[in-house]
C-alpha cells in the first residue's frame, strides 16, 4: 500500500508516528500546504522515517493533488485536513484512481427557513451524491473514519451484530476531564472544526420521522464517563454519526451529545453573538490598505495550536457509544468506549490525547484495507464493515476498548 497523507497538523503528525510502527504500507507521502510542517513530521520519525516522504500540496487544488497521487503511485488518499477540503480531496482521489479516507465529512448548510426543525444540506450529502460513480469505478471512499465519527460507528455496528436483537437508541457520548495548564480557554481540537459542529443545528434521527434538527446545545444531560472521568454535562451537537449510523444499523433513534461544559458553551455562544464564528471574509484595515479576513480564521489564529498543548494537558478523553435495546427478550443498556490518558499518549508517542485518539483509527482502517480484512466499493461509512477485525486490531495497537453494562 502506498498512501498520500494530506495534512501534517496535529492529527496528521500523530498518524505518521502511529503508522511508522506498522509494516502494512510501502510508502506514506506526507503533504501539507506548509512544506516545513510536512518535513518536520517526517524528520521527527528518525530511523523509522525511511518509508515516508515530505511534499508540498494545496489541498484545494484538485489537479495538484491528483498529480501528486500519480507521481508517487499512491493507491489511497488519507485526508487529515479540516472539513473545508473534503470535497476537493474526495474528487481528486477518484480522479487519480485512489481509495479515499477521511475523518470528517462534507459540510452541511442549514435549512433556509426552519434551521432548527428541518435539515438543509446534511453532513456528507455531497459525498453520498457521488456514491454510484465511486461504485462504478470500483473505488472505495471510507468516510468518517476518525474516532467520532469512526470508532463510535464501529461500536454501533458491533452492538447491532453482537450485543442486541433490537436497538431502541444509539447515542454517541463524548466527554473528558482534560485541563491545560496556563490557559483559561484552550480547545484540545481544531477550533475551526469545533465551531462548525457546535454552532450548526444539531441533527437527530428517529426511524418514524427521519432526520431533523434542534437548537444548538439542546437536551442537556449528565453522563457518567468511565475510568475516573466522571459526570459531565452533554448536549446535542451536529455530528456525522447521526447521518451515518442509520444507513447501515437498524435503530429507532440516533443522537450525538458532546460533553462541552458550561464555560465552553458560553464561549461559543459569545463568538456566535459577535459574528466571530463566520467564515465569510470581512474587510478590516491593514498596513497596506483594506484586507479581507475570515473571523473564524482570526479566532483560530488567536488560540494556541492544539497539537502543541500536550505537555500542558492533564487528564483523559473518552469517546464512546451508548446503546439501549433488548437481547433475548430482556432490556439491555451498554456503553462501549475508548479512553486515552494524555500522560500515556505523550510519553508513548509525543502526541496529546485527543489528536492521538483521532489518528489511530484511520491507521487501523488502512491496515485492514491493506490486508483485505475490509474491502468494498462506493461511499461507505465504518458501519458498513464488520466490527470485530477493527476492534481486535485496535487492541493490538496497544489501545484497548471497553464495555460497561449500564
Amino acid at each position: 500500500m502506498r498512501v498520500l497523507l494530506v495534512g501534517a497538523g496535529g492529527v496528521g503528525t500523530a498518524v505518521t508516528r502511529i503508522a511508522a510502527r506498522r509494516p502494512f504500507f510501502e510508502l506514506m507521502v506526507v503533504a501539507d500546504y506548509d512544506p516545513a510542517r510536512a518535513e518536520t513530521a517526517v524528520a521527527a520519525l528518525g530511523a523509522d522515517g525511511d518509508r515516508f516522504r515530505a511534499e508540498r500540496v494545496d489541498a484545494g487544488d484538485e489537479a495538484q493533488v491528483t498529480a501528486l497521487l500519480e507521481r508517487h503511485g499512491c493507491d489511497v488518499l488519507l485526508n487529515a485536513t479540516d472539513p473545508r477540503f473534503v470535497m476537493p480531496l474526495f474528487r481528486a482521489a477518484r480522479a487519480g484512481g485512489a481509495a479515499y479516507l477521511d475523518m470528517a465529512m462534507s459540510l452541511s448548510r442549514p435549512h433556509g427557513e426552519r434551521p432548527h426543525e428541518k435539515c438543509g444540506v446534511k453532513l456528507g450529502d455531497e459525498q453520498f451524491a457521488q456514491a454510484a460513480e465511486w461504485e462504478e469505478a470500483g473505488l472505495l471512499a471510507l468516510v468518517g473514519m476518525g474516532v467520532e465519527p469512526g470508532l463510535s460507528d464501529v461500536f454501533a455496528r458491533y452492538a447491532a451484530d453482537e450485543l442486541f436483537d433490537e436497538i431502541e437508541e444509539i447515542g454517541v457520548r463524548d466527554g473528558a476531564n482534560l485541563t491545560v495548564d496556563g490557559y483559561d480557554f484552550a480547545p484540545s481540537f481544531s477550533i475551526w472544526t469545533t465551531i462548525e459542529e457546535c454552532l450548526n443545528p444539531p441533527v437527530v434521527y428517529e426511524k418514524d420521522r427521519g432526520w431533523y434538527t434542534t437548537e444548538p446545545f439542546s437536551e442537556p444531560e449528565v453522563f457518567d464517563f468511565p475510568e475516573g472521568i466522571g459526570p459531565v454535562e452533554c448536549v446535542n451537537v451536529e455530528h456525522e454519526e447521526v447521518l451515518l449510523v442509520p444507513r447501515w444499523v437498524d435503530a429507532r433513534r440516533v443522537t450525538f451529545k458532546y460533553g462541552l461544559g458550561r464555560e465552553f458553551t458560553d464561549t461559543l455562544r459569545t463568538l456566535h453573538l459577535l459574528g466571530l464564528d463566520r467564515t465569510e471574509p470581512v474587510t478590516v484595515p491593514g498596513p497596506d490598505g483594506p484586507v479581507k479576513v475570515s473571523p473564524r480564521d482570526v479566532v483560530a489564529a488567536c488560540l494556541p495550536d492544539p497539537a502543541t498543548l500536550g505537555d500542558r494537558m492533564r487528564g483523559k478523553t473518552c469517546a464512546g457509544t451508548w446503546v439501549r435495546g433488548t437481547k433475548d427478550g430482556a432490556p439491555r443498556e451498554v456503553y462501549l468506549y475508548h479512553v486515552v490518558d494524555n500522560q500515556w499518549s505523550m510519553s508513548e508517542y509525543g502526541c496529546q490525547a485527543v489528536v492521538w485518539q483521532t489518528a489511530v483509527n484511520p491507521v487501523v482502517a488502512l491496515e485492514l484495507l491493506a490486508t483485505g480484512a475490509w474491502s468494498g466499493a462506493g461511499v461507505l461509512g465504518p458501519e458498513a464493515f464488520p466490527a470485530g477485525p477493527f476492534l481486535d486490531l485496535l487492541t493490538g495497537y496497544g489501545s484497548p476498548w471497553g464495555l460497561r453494562e449500564q
